[in-house]
């Protein structure tokens, strides 16, 4: 009797750790800043962004100037004059806007540009986590950097290093 008991607690046991899920981590921070292209992408989008934003300064201070110039003539001219004015800041406050929507929008350029330098980047590191995924049977696999609510991880379920090696970075 006590061997059909133990046999079938050792049965039980087997079975439920053949069940036990799987999780890894690992840290995008870290896996980006290991990457250098992504940093070269990083410093290109942040030169292109300054040189931009620039523009789009140079192009609201334009606007602020002619206002101000607007207001200190605006008692010595004709009511045409006046309206004729307020069209033309109207009308380059409409371009700076547009110029800022071109550049900085939802679809502007910036985020063509990431989008082009940066997803393919992003697709490497989600393949090769996905690989690993499969290869050792990992059901979840968490990023640190983002998962505010990971209080403790054991270094040990980290694959990070992982990662960097399938995409030819080995740390």
């Amino acid at each position: 009797m006590k061997k059909l008991v133990l046999l079938f607690g050792l049965f039980v046991a087997f079975t439920a750790s053949s069940y036990s899920q799987k999780f890894a981590l690992i840290d995008m921070e870290y896996i980006l800043k290991n990457i250098s292209s992504y940093e070269t992408a990083n410093q290109q989008l942040e030169a292109v962004s300054k040189k931009w934003q620039s523009e789009v300064e140079t192009a609201q201070q334009q606007v602020q100037n002619m206002y101000k110039s607007y207001q200190s003539e605006q008692v010595f001219l004709s009511a045409e004059q006046k309206t004729k004015k307020e069209n033309e800041i109207v009308e380059k406050e409409k371009e700076a806007q547009e110029l800022k929507r071109k550049y900085f929008g939802a679809d502007g350029e910036l985020f063509k540009r990431r989008e082009a330098l940066i997803k393919p980047i992003q697709d490497d590191i989600y393949n090769a986590v996905k690989e690993i995924s499969e290869a050792k049977g990992y059901q979840l696999i968490l990023d640190r950097a983002s998962a505010s609510s990971v209080i403790f991880a054991s270094p040990r379920i980290d694959i990070s290093n992982e990662v960097l090696a399938k995409l030819g970075y080995s740390k």
